[in-house]
């Protein structure tokens, strides 16, 4: 039995349906020269394509 991978569980959520989401990239630094838009777009959770998902539930789930 594999340990759960604790650096997945800080980076992700699991909705109570199942799906995994994940924040907006790019949101760190160099904000200054984003527009308002693009800074207020990065504030969403993303959820994760159906590949990515069967990946990363592998890793919480072991």
């Amino acid at each position: 039995m594999n340990k759960t991978k604790k650096a997945l569980i800080k980076r992700f959520k699991i909705t109570g349906t199942g799906k995994i989401l994940r924040r907006q990239a790019g949101q760190n630094h160099y904000r200054a020269k984003k527009t308002g838009e693009m800074r207020r777009k990065g504030r969403k959770w993303i959820e994760l394509s159906k590949s990515e998902t069967k990946r990363i539930k592998r890793y919480l789930q072991s």
